[in-house]
């Protein structure tokens, strides 16, 4: 396969994934200021990944991230980012002191597109956690208050999260695709 366009403005996401894949798969990074939809994870990135594949004219995959709070029927979801901005991870933690569930999901939902006249395809992880007290280098999001198995993401040792975390898990369906011959 042709190098694919991997449409994030985020290095750690670049990083992460580069880490995950190695040189199995040939990406190059590109930021792309495209306007996401309010839906779905899979719709945001299924329209996401249509836009860009457009503008790039090629082969793209695009990521998004989000964080599902049980307690609050899987809000902030892919509002993340903006809950994120808003609030930071004080705040994050704050919108569940009212409930004892602090279970979450951390999503990764990664689309595949071959070029501009193809359907984007999903591949999506999840992993199962919950919220606590920010605890590990506020680098990466979100990392410091989702703990998995008693650790923050934010905690964990890189190569740890990378054969765990809910990005992994997507990939390596991507990864299962692939080896496939995309069928």
């Amino acid at each position: 396969m042709r190098t694919c366009t991997f449409v994030t403005g985020n290095p750690n996401k670049v990083i992460e994934v580069n880490a995950i894949i190695g040189d199995s798969f040939p990406i190059r990074a590109l930021a792309l200021d495209i306007p996401e939809i309010q839906g779905s994870l899979e719709d945001i990135a299924r329209d996401k990944c249509r836009r860009a594949a457009q503008i790039v004219n090629g082969p793209v995959i695009v990521e998004d991230s989000a964080l599902e709070f049980h307690a609050m029927n899987r809000l902030p979801g892919p509002y993340i980012k903006y809950f994120l901005e808003e609030l930071g991870n004080g705040g994050l933690n704050k919108l569940l002191v009212p409930y004892e569930d602090k279970r979450a999901d951390a999503v990764c939902t990664f689309a595949f597109s071959s070029g501009p006249t193809s359907e984007p395809l999903i591949f999506q992880g999840r992993l199962h956690g919950k919220i606590v007290a920010a605890r590990g280098p506020p680098v990466f999001g979100w990392e410091p208050i989702f703990e998995h198995e008693g650790e923050t993401l934010a905690e964990m040792a890189h190569e740890k999260k990378n054969k765990l975390s809910h990005r992994y898990q997507a990939l390596c369906r991507f990864q299962e695709w692939l080896a496939t011959g995309g069928k």
